[in-house]
């Protein structure tokens, strides 16, 4: 089983701002707002946070294969 990665790059879809973020253990982020240009990033349909729709690194649950934030 291989180290659960902590950091991840976001990439905003609107203005392709990137940032550098430490993803929380302990839970989803489903709200991130860019700090360039503003807009506010939910998950795309059928991924559990933001991390897993718009980082380099997928969430730390979901890298553990195991289930996410998802009700």
């Amino acid at each position: 089983m291989s180290a659960v990665v902590l950091n991840s790059i976001i990439t905003c879809p609107a203005c392709g701002h990137q940032k550098d973020e430490t993803m929380p253990t302990d839970a989803c982020v489903w709200l991130y707002e860019c700090e360039h240009c503003k807009t506010m990033l939910r998950p795309k349909p059928g991924d559990c946070c933001v991390y897993c729709s718009y980082g380099t690194n997928r969430c730390p649950p979901m890298q553990q294969s195991g289930p996410c934030c998802v009700d």
